[in-house]
This record gives C-alpha cells, sequence and structure tokens, in this order.
C-alpha cells in the first residue's frame, strides 16, 4: 500500500530529530500504557463482516457476549445504527453471572446495492458499560461466487475432537474470479483443500473441507471470508465434554412382516467420547418392543450394547414408531425411528358344482350360519361352473349354495346341502 505524501515527508524528518521524535513517540504511549484494562463484557467475534448479500435476501451471524468479570453484570439496552443491520430480541434486563455467556444472532439484510457499515452498542453496568460490536457488508445484484451449503452447522462435538463438513465454491460469472485468499474469524474453525491463491473460470468449482475444533464447552458462532469474491460462509458449532449416545443401524427397518408375527432385530447402542449412562426408552407404538434392557445402564467410552427390537403388527399396511433414550449424553433425548410393514395372508375359496339343462347362468350365496340367512356374493351371473370367493378372511367358516336361472329368469331353490369351508 502506497502512504499518503505527508506521511512520507514526516518520516523522512525524523532520522535528523532523532531524539525529539523517540521522546515524542514515548510521551504518546505512556497514557495508553497507563489506562489498559480487561474489559469485563466481551464479544466474540469483536467485529462482524457479512460480505456480499443478494438485495432482498439476508444472513445471519453468531456472536458470543460474555462477562469476562469475577462479578454478574446487567445488561441493559441494546441499540443498531443501521436498518440494514438486527439483533435478536433480547427480553432486558438480562443478568449475565461471572463467566456467562449469551448467544446473539446478528442479521445482515439490504435494501441496495453497495457497501455500508453499522454498530450494534450493548450498554450495561459492566466495567466497561458501553460494549461496541463492529458491522459491515454489502449488498450485491447477485453473487460472483457461491458456496453449497450456503452455511454449515457441525451439531455438537466432544471438546478436544473435531469435525469436518465439506463445502463448494462456484463462479457463477460469464468470466474468471480469483480468490486471493480466505479467512477463518475464530481460531475453533479451520479449512483445508485447496492452496489460495486460486483463480476460478466460468462455472468451475473447488471443493473446501471446514474443520471444527471446539476447545471449551458451549455453542461457538464464526465464519469463513472468501476474498475476492465478498463471500462469507456462515460457520456454527456446540462444543460438549458429555459422551453422545450412537444409535444403529438408523433407521430400524423391519421390512414386511406377516401380521400377528413377531419379527426380531438388533440394535446397538455406543458412546461416543465419553461414557453415556441410559436411564430409560420408550417407544410409542405397542407394535414395537425393546427387549433384553434393564435400566439404568451405563456404556463406557467407546463400547457398545445390543439389544433386540421386536415388531408385531396387528393390521396390514405400513407402520412406523420410535424408541426414545433418556440419558446423560450431548444428546439426551436420542431418538431411534422404527418402520415396518405388516402383511395379511389373502385367502380365497374355490367353488364348483355340476351344470345344469337350460340355464343361462348360476348365482352364488354366502352365509356364516349353515342355517343362513344367506347373501348372494357375485354381481352378474355366472356363465360358467365355477366361482372364486376372493373376500373371505382369516380363521372364518363359511357356507355356500348355487342357484340356477334359465332363459325366462326364473332362479331354482338353493343346492343343498350347504358347502362348508373354514379359511385358517
Amino acid at each position: 500500500m502506497r502512504l499518503p505524501q505527508s506521511i512520507i515527508r514526516s518520516l523522512s524528518v525524523c532520522p535528523v530529530h532523532f531524539q525529539l521524535c523517540l521522546l515524542l513517540l514515548l510521551v504518546v504511549m505512556a497514557p495508553a500504557r497507563a489506562g489498559a484494562s480487561v474489559l469485563q463484557l466481551a464479544c466474540s467475534p469483536s467485529n462482524l463482516r457479512f460480505g456480499g448479500v443478494d438485495v432482498g435476501q439476508s444472513e445471519a451471524l453468531l456472536v458470543a457476549v460474555t462477562n469476562t468479570g469475577t462479578s454478574s453484570v446487567t445488561l441493559s439496552e441494546i441499540s443498531v445504527n443501521n436498518p440494514a443491520f438486527a439483533a435478536s430480541a433480547l427480553s432486558l434486563p438480562l443478568t449475565l453471572l461471572a463467566g456467562q455467556s449469551l448467544d446473539v444472532n446478528v442479521t445482515f439484510a439490504p435494501t441496495a446495492t453497495g457497501w455500508t457499515s453499522g454498530t450494534i452498542k450493548i450498554y450495561s453496568n459492566a466495567s466497561n458499560p458501553t460494549l461496541v460490536l463492529g458491522l459491515q457488508g454489502a449488498g450485491v445484484s447477485s453473487e460472483s461466487v457461491t458456496a453449497s451449503p450456503s452455511l454449515l452447522s457441525f451439531g455438537q462435538v466432544l471438546i478436544g475432537g473435531s469435525a469436518s463438513l465439506p463445502v463448494v465454491l462456484t463462479n457463477t460469472r460469464s468470466g474468471k474470479v480469483t480468490l486471493p485468499g480466505i479467512q477463518s474469524t475464530v481460531s475453533e474453525f479451520s479449512m483445508t483443500g485447496a492452496t489460495f491463491p486460486l483463480t476460478l473460470a466460468s462455472g468451475q468449482s473447488v471443493a473446501l473441507n471446514v474443520t471444527f475444533a471446539p476447545l471449551s464447552a458451549g455453542t461457538i458462532g464464526g465464519s469463513l471470508f472468501v476474498y475476492g469474491a465478498g463471500l462469507n460462509i456462515p460457520l456454527t458449532g456446540t462444543g460438549t465434554s458429555a459422551g453422545q449416545l450412537i444409535i444403529a443401524p438408523a433407521p430400524l427397518n423391519f421390512g414386511s412382516v406377516p401380521v400377528g408375527t413377531t419379527q426380531i432385530q438388533p440394535i446397538t447402542l455406543s458412546a461416543g467420547g465419553a461414557s453415556v449412562v441410559v436411564s430409560s426408552a420408550t417407544s410409542n407404538s405397542p407394535q414395537f418392543v425393546l427387549e433384553g434392557a434393564h435400566f439404568p445402564l451405563t456404556i463406557g467410552a467407546g463400547q457398545s450394547l445390543s439389544f433386540n427390537v421386536g415388531f408385531t403388527p396387528q393390521a396390514g399396511g405400513a407402520e412406523s414408531g420410535s424408541l426414545s433414550f433418556m440419558s446423560n449424553a450431548s444428546n439426551s433425548d436420542a431418538i431411534e425411528s422404527l418402520l415396518g410393514t405388516g402383511t395379511a395372508t389373502q385367502y380365497s375359496v374355490n367353488l364348483w358344482w355340476n351344470s345344469s339343462s337350460d340355464v343361462v347362468g348360476y348365482n352364488v350365496y354366502r352365509s356364516a350360519s349353515a342355517n343362513g340367512p344367506y347373501s348372494k356374493i357375485n354381481s352378474a351371473l355366472q356363465a360358467n361352473t365355477a366361482y372364486t370367493d376372493n373376500t373371505v378372511a382369516a380363521n372364518n367358516t363359511y357356507y355356500y349354495a348355487a342357484t340356477s336361472v334359465n332363459s325366462s329368469g326364473q332362479e331354482s331353490a338353493q343346492s343343498t346341502p350347504p358347502v362348508e369351508a373354514v379359511v385358517p
């Protein structure tokens, strides 16, 4: 960067008046040292850079406001000096205990193209009563480079561990775009997979990996800023010291199971990161039952326990349910989805009889009792001397009789004795 000419002239004088310049420097710096102090109320990041956001769209970034002191702090007011920026609504006044943090979502929604800036001021009774968060962003008609996904959420990650997610940058312009570099706003998030600077031709993409490695418990917000494109990629993750309950397979699918029978499938519970104590398990459907588990039970870090789940469909058709596991894990209410299909066995009764002379067709009658009453079950005259009844159900007994109809439309008496059919 070229320095302004006035500064260049002042620098050229210093070698001639070295002692005077040094004395002036000491005089200027001394008060700054004397007044230096640790801020009781701090925010991370200390400023937000949104980059380019399409006009009419919005982007949100997370800021952690922390009481770093040894006494409580009461937040009394939050103000924003630019309507393009907004902070999540808080119920004020609000007290932060020593060491406690508060997550604030800040949104940038440009209404016009061009660069803009602003500040959020948080007023409190802290040693620094006015905490200022710097804001900047640009409204654009269209982004030159897009990110897919447009934001990354890592969920819960064990402190000391890490999790990675992919993101793809694509040049949407008709010409090439040069990206000088990329920067993470907080140290817990890092990027690998590409070397900068790099140039993307029209339509070209580059894949990156973003890693979240939490150093402390709690939700952490940050972003990746891509220079040359003015692109900002929001990042969030939660550090946790608790173990995670892992359920496999997920979901648990039983496939097709005959109605009234039970199909057994195994399920495995594992503890990731740290040991987990499972206190209970609840099924939301009596057709799905967890077998062989006695609570509370403890799963050691990196260890697994296996149990059986039974599915007993009561009717035909697709069924779904879930098992909810309560524990001290970071995902304290882990849910396992259950799927299965009940299949009912299809039965039929095949009937046949001797033919009669001078007839144009036959009718078939059915009853649940040998003594009747009987109801006709064919919709039209049967020209043949055979009929298949596909409307029977399991565990029932049926009685059948047939009649003949002549060309004059006269119907004979029902055949005797009736024929009995038992459906198992």
